[in-house]
């Protein structure tokens, strides 16, 4: 059942919020890590590394990245369906422009969206668009539009940014301590890092990966809120969903060698 316009705006200052955070958490305790490490230049070190982070990710081109994980231009001729789709998605989402397509030979299904706005570009895979309907289809092109829509790649990418700077100041921190406890256990010193410092080293990184979770998770549900308003059809959502859980649950199957070929989809030729 499609939300009112209301309880849409409502769920999705819920989800502006929730992301705010949760982001502002995750630099809080890179901040954190960075103040005990090295005191205020470690925190200035932190901010910048944070700063220049979010500067590189807004500037990196899109198709560097799709370059990256073997994904191929798909021409409009190729697909036309798919084309005018996401035509038809990007003029309801109010994008600049109509992100490009490519293509994945590779037989998991799986979609996803890199840049953002309509400069950004959406891979599916051959297992994707062997599997799915066209009406599942245009559900998750309308769910990676939106991640577009709302620069969601580049604040998962800075998410990650910010907890391996977590997870490498917490490790050198923790083999700091290590390395100076002969010299105050010789020096009888008593001086060193307190309880807390020591829980906050240890538990960081724990913590860091659980706010981006959190982060990626509250992205996830706002894009699948986004995709059931921009195609007007949730039912098809709910069996796109459906039909990638079946068939990520099934890789027992695979394990045991058992491996079902993938027919050509009728729209790709």
């Amino acid at each position: 059942m499609l939300l009112n316009r209301a309880e849409l705006l409502r769920r999705r200052l819920e989800n502006l919020l929730r992301v705010a955070l949760l982001l502002l958490a995750l630099t809080a305790l890179a901040g954190l890590v960075g103040y005990l490490m090295a005191g205020w230049a470690g925190l200035a070190w932190t901010a910048a590394l944070a700063g220049g982070g979010a500067f590189v990710l807004s500037r990196l081109p899109a198709q560097l990245v799709l370059n990256r994980a073997g994904a191929l231009p798909l021409a409009y001729e190729q697909s036309p369906q798919l084309y005018e789709l996401l035509a038809e998605l990007a003029r309801r989402a109010g994008l600049g422009g109509v992100p490009t397509l490519h293509y994945v030979p590779d037989g998991q299904l799986n979609a996803f969206a890199v840049g953002s706005g309509g400069r950004g570009g959406i891979a599916v895979t051959q297992g994707l668009l062997s599997t799915l309907s066209l009406r599942e289809t245009a559900a998750v092109l309308a769910h990676e539009l939106s991640h577009l829509r709302h620069g969601d790649t580049r604040i998962m990418a800075l998410a990650a940014l910010l907890t391996q700077a977590v997870m490498y100041l917490a490790f050198l921190a923790q083999l700091l301590v290590l390395l100076s406890l002969p010299w105050l256990l010789i020096e009888g010193e008593l001086g060193g890092p307190s309880l807390v410092t020591l829980l906050l080293v240890v538990f960081a990184p724990s913590a860091a990966i659980l706010l981006q979770l959190g982060l990626s998770r509250t992205r996830e549900y706002a894009a699948d809120l986004e995709a059931a308003a921009l195609t007007g059809d949730p039912e098809g959502l709910a069996r796109a969903l459906r039909t990638l859980e079946r068939y990520q649950s099934a890789w027992l199957e695979s394990i045991f060698g058992y491996r079902r070929g993938l027919p050509q989809h009728p729209w790709l030729t």
